[in-house]
């Protein structure tokens, strides 16, 4: 019998191929381990409920704000993003594309060789990688990565060096701070998703009861 855990189970396997990490992710496709590879090391990662939920609650919260603020949003998920040329491939926990929606709208299979990396990464660190996510992420071109590590949620984004770098505010929404959306789930921490989504929408909305005259 398995149990849920509150954290990550991860192992490394190197000298591995490419031929051998597009098999792995075929064979594996429909189960929920993570893969991350880079230039012939392979990270297997199975997540947590904790995990889950969280990167659940997070990607709910991008989602409210688009509509509400009526962004066009293309929702990815745990999309494979891979790129045989530079050897590197993974899977994000949520991503998002915003800035570049009307270019995958529609679409059915991404290429990365044609079609633009998410707009936004979002990433859950309970249990540190083996390999650096980041670098993967920049090589790929991804220009923004929310990390959530130890209570905290920084955002990083990539610079004309292609590097990240950390901000203290989002690019892709430039009003928003890390640390309201943390206060945010630390307050409705023991509550629901759906009153999580309920409460955010209405901080969201103009307050008719307040006179802009």
């Amino acid at each position: 019998m398995s149990t849920s855990t509150l954290e990550d189970k991860s192992f490394l396997l190197t000298g591995i191929s490419w031929e051998h990490y597009e098999a792995m992710l075929a064979m594996l496709a429909d189960r929920p381990v993570r893969l991350t590879y880079d230039r012939g090391c392979l990270e297997l990662m199975s997540p947590s409920f904790n995990h889950e939920r969280l990167k659940k609650r997070l990607a709910r919260l991008v989602e409210v704000l688009t509509e509400e603020l009526n962004i066009p949003l293309v929702a990815g998920g745990s999309t494979t993003f891979k790129r045989r040329d530079l050897e590197r491939g993974l899977e994000p926990d949520e991503c998002f594309y915003i800035q570049n929606a009307s270019r995958v709208q529609g679409k059915q299979v991404l290429d990365l060789a044609t079609d633009p990396p998410p707009d936004l990464v979002i990433e859950i660190d309970f249990t540190s990688s083996s390999l650096n996510r980041l670098d993967i992420y920049a090589a790929l071109g991804v220009p923004e990565v929310w990390r959530y590590a130890n209570d905290r949620l920084k955002v990083y984004r990539l610079d004309l060096d292609g590097k990240f770098q950390e901000q203290e505010r989002s690019g892709v929404f430039e009003f928003l701070l890390p640390s309201d959306l943390i206060a945010l789930l630390e307050q409705f921490e023991q509550s629901t998703d759906t009153e999580l989504a309920r409460v955010y929408r209405s901080s969201l909305r103009p307050n008719p009861s307040v006179d802009h005259s």
